[in-house]
């Protein structure tokens, strides 16, 4: 089969990590006769700098004409201590998701037992920790009206949520629920916001639908506690934009690196796979960045693609490099780390 990958790099580490992965769908390519047909574009800093907006139509088109999205990371320091910019590279991310439809973003939180020693929580707490955090994309404070006074002292930042976005999201996640554990557990704040209250109605509506998940309720900041005293006990967490993007990356620490979680962006057109670290600017060019939750976004894209075998082949090679710690320096065990370039090539060489 003939599939179309178009890859968008984006800042920072970006351009190295997608590479990895790229190496990985080539490699899928020849095992399993399969070939992956790849087209870059730009998006965030470098998109500014060469069109001066974050998301050219160019890029959009390439997307939409896609089997699958292959991104990377946004972000760049001058833009960062610029809050005064007017055109930002997170600008660009906030209208792919837009314009692609990309209302669902797919968090795994998976330890490895390898790396456990990594995670900064006692080895009892995460040991066996394995969840899925649903995120809900295109709606909430995020794309909500937002502004300044025209003195430029008071500010803000409109959430907004419809019946329609939030009955969308928990049928997925109900859906992913019905897969794994059959358990779901909705993220609000029904005690304070009005958008919280709609969604935990609607909430309480459709559970009736699915008797036989087991959903529960919890407010966010409970949340965010029982994440780290608890892990082991979520299953399927769903929650809004902006509580999804700080439990999301709450969670990402359980597993000792950012650098080893993917995760998928789903909706009405392309998905867009990614993994949930940012652009790094530091390691920049230094062939020191993690590729490898790079690389299992990549097994996530075969997934949606339904190259189930082929996916697993990939996920088998990554748990081969840890267990032989063929790794970067964010996890190595001891003063052998492996470049970027060089734990792409193990894991492209081993499937």
């Amino acid at each position: 089969m003939n599939y179309k990958i178009a890859t968008l790099p984006g800042d920072g580490i970006g351009p190295e990590i997608i590479e990895q992965a790229k190496k990985t769908l080539v490699a899928v390519g020849n095992k399993f006769g399969h070939t992956f047909n790849f087209e870059g574009a730009y998006v965030g800093a470098i998109a500014i700098d060469k069109t001066g907006v974050p998301y050219p139509d160019k890029t959009h088109e390439l997307c939409m004409n896609a089997d699958a999205v292959l991104f990377g990371a946004i972000g760049d320091p001058k833009y960062d201590n610029d809050p005064k910019a007017k055109v930002r590279p997170e600008q660009g991310l906030l209208k792919m998701r837009k314009e692609l439809g990309l209302y669902a973003n797919i968090r795994p939180v998976t330890t490895f037992p390898s790396l456990l020693h990594k995670s900064p929580l006692r080895k009892d707490i995460v040991e066996g920790a394995d969840f899925v955090v649903i995120r809900e994309l295109t709606g909430g404070i995020y794309f909500g009206d937002k502004g300044r006074s025209e003195d430029l002292t008071s500010a803000f930042d409109n959430c907004v949520y419809t019946t329609e976005e939030i009955e969308r999201i928990l049928k997925l996640a109900y859906s992913y629920a019905a897969k794994r554990n059959k358990r779901l557990t909705v993220v609000d704040k029904a005690n304070v916001l009005a958008t919280s209250r709609l969604w935990r109605e609607i909430a309480q509506k459709m559970d009736k639908e699915y008797s036989n998940i087991e959903t529960d309720y919890m407010f966010v900041d409970n949340a965010a506690m029982q994440l780290i005293q608890w892990p082991k006990k979520f299953d399927v967490m769903v929650t809004e934009n902006m509580f999804g993007d700080i439990l999301s990356d709450e969670a990402s620490v359980i597993t000792g690196s950012l650098g080893l979680l993917p995760s998928a962006s789903v909706g009405v057109h392309t998905s867009v796979f990614e993994p949930i670290h940012g652009s790094y600017p530091q390691a920049a060019g230094k062939d020191i960045a993690n590729p490898i939750a790079t690389v299992l976004s990549a097994a996530m894209l075969l997934e949606s693609l339904n190259l189930l075998e082929e996916a697993k082949a990939i996920r088998k090679a990554v748990n081969m490099s840890l267990e032989a710690n063929v790794v970067t320096e964010d996890i190595s065990a001891d003063e052998k780390a492996h470049k970027t370039t060089e734990v792409g090539d193990w894991i492209a060489s081993n499937i």
